[in-house]
């Protein structure tokens, strides 16, 4: 289907070189990145726990559902405001956005604390607070898309895909730091559960002032300022049939699907498998953020500057496979050995190297995918079509967690998760071709009909 010429997402073959960055925005972007993703570690490993706290008595299918549906409200929130958030931020800047979104984070990470702290008895209340934090916080953190629009206002197309390893390597220490402070923090707080939610909302409280004294404009005028619909979905459709972006978008989407799948059932795997409690859990977490902090903000950004983003992607899907591979593999090995704890606990050293291997592709996919999105959308549009993009990055965590926690929850072996995420991987793979054939049109080497 064809689409109308003033709305082709392409770029032109010869970049364009931006304009100087406005002082100290890059960095600036990666500390707010960093601090209200300190926040989200933070929740994240406690998360699933605290709700099967309150979800005593419930079936296991029931539970997995419920807790599927408390990760999930999170993505949806994402999938629909990432591309408003975009597009609020090409007509007014990127600066007010991420002050909004900064100051939602606060007061739904507070709210997370409180919901912790509800008895028991009252756990109804305690599953709609944390049902309205999840979704508070989503609305609040599907402003990611616009710190990707921060980076591509002030980087050249040569060097956006380092640029965007900031936002990849600001996730990894938020998510290497986060569970560690939480850690200390049930300590501080003498295991009080409102404690790390606290800490995640003063953390995020401090983000909020860096960017309102630090935050520089970066938003470029380009001609008149044209009008557009926060929610717009015809123009959503353009993007997705674009042939540049429409394969870009749909590989994303199908690898945040299947790293989903371990991301929302790794503490609960832990928990059944291995006992950790939650203090060890957070060690955990802090180890698989350290890995990708070390993969994105070392290994890609130097691979950057010698390997394509085609490559890299290419790398980071067949890694993540092997880690998953390894997963599932884990999952039935420690199902037979049920009942023969020693057994089970000489498996940790290989279980904690199949975490590494998947967050390692991982850490390769995301940022060269978020680079290539932003090469070949059109200047004027960066926010649009980052959001059009993160929000299908966000539908992927939508159906990922929610899948992953039923099938978990509903398999004894726990191997079904892990089975899911292979097989989407191997659609991603069937259509690498499709998006190098795509990456060859757009830099004009496509033979003319």
């Amino acid at each position: 289907m064809g689409l109308p010429a003033a709305y082709l997402l392409l770029v032109s073959n010869t970049p364009s070189e931006p304009p100087p960055a406005p002082k100290g925005a890059l960095l600036t972007v990666f500390l707010v990145v960093f601090i209200d993703l300190l926040g989200f570690g933070i929740v994240l490993p406690l998360m699933p726990r605290y709700a099967e706290d309150y979800l005593a008595g419930y079936s296991r299918t029931a539970t997995g559902v419920i807790i599927g549906i408390l990760y999930s409200s999170f993505s949806l929130m994402q999938f629909v405001f990432s591309p408003v958030w975009g597009r609020i931020s090409d007509r007014i800047g990127r600066r007010p956005v991420l002050l909004v979104s900064l100051g939602g984070s606060v007061v739904f990470y507070a709210l997370f604390g409180l919901a912790a702290s509800v008895s028991p008895e009252q756990s109804t209340l305690a599953l709609i607070l944390l049902l309205v934090s999840r979704v508070g916080a989503g609305i609040a953190g599907a402003s990611v898309s616009t710190a990707a629009a921060v980076i591509a206002d002030c980087t050249t197309p040569e060097k956006r895909s380092r640029g965007m390893a900031l936002i990849g390597a600001a996730f990894g220490i938020g998510f290497t730091f986060g569970p560690l402070i939480a850690y200390v923090g049930l300590e501080l707080f003498q295991q009080q559960r409102w404690g790390p939610g606290a800490i995640a909302s003063i953390l995020s409280a401090s983000a909020l002032l860096i960017a309102y004294l630090r935050m520089p404009e970066t938003r470029k005028a380009s001609g008149p300022l044209q009008r557009r619909e926060l929610f717009n979905w015809r123009r959503t459709a353009e993007v997705l049939c674009s042939p540049a972006l429409g394969p870009l978008v749909l590989v994303y989407f199908l690898v945040i699907f299947a790293f989903a799948n371990f991301e929302g059932t790794l503490s609960l795997f832990t928990k059944d498998v291995f006992a950790m409690n939650d203090q060890a859990n957070f060690l955990l977490f802090a180890y698989v953020g350290f890995v990708l902090m070390v993969a994105q903000g070392g290994f890609y950004r130097r691979l950057a500057g010698t390997q394509t983003e085609f490559r890299l992607m290419s790398a980071g899907v067949a890694m993540m496979f092997l880690g998953l591979a390894g997963l599932a593999y884990l999952a039935f090995a420690s199902y037979r050995m049920t009942g023969s704890p020693d057994a089970v606990g000489g498996l940790k050293p290989m279980f904690y190297v199949t975490i590494a291997v998947a967050v390692f592709g991982f850490a390769f996919v995301n940022p060269s995918v978020t680079s290539l999105v932003s090469k070949r959308a059109d200047p004027a549009r960066q926010g649009e079509v980052q959001g059009v993009s993160q929000s299908f990055a966000s539908l992927g965590r939508i159906l990922g967690p929610f899948l992953g926690s039923v099938l978990f929850q509903i398999s004894p072996s726990r191997i079904l998760p892990y089975l899911a995420a292979g097989g989407l991987l191997v659609i991603v793979v069937m259509l690498l071709p499709v998006v190098k054939q795509s990456e060859g049109k757009m830099m004009g080497h496509e033979t003319p009909a």
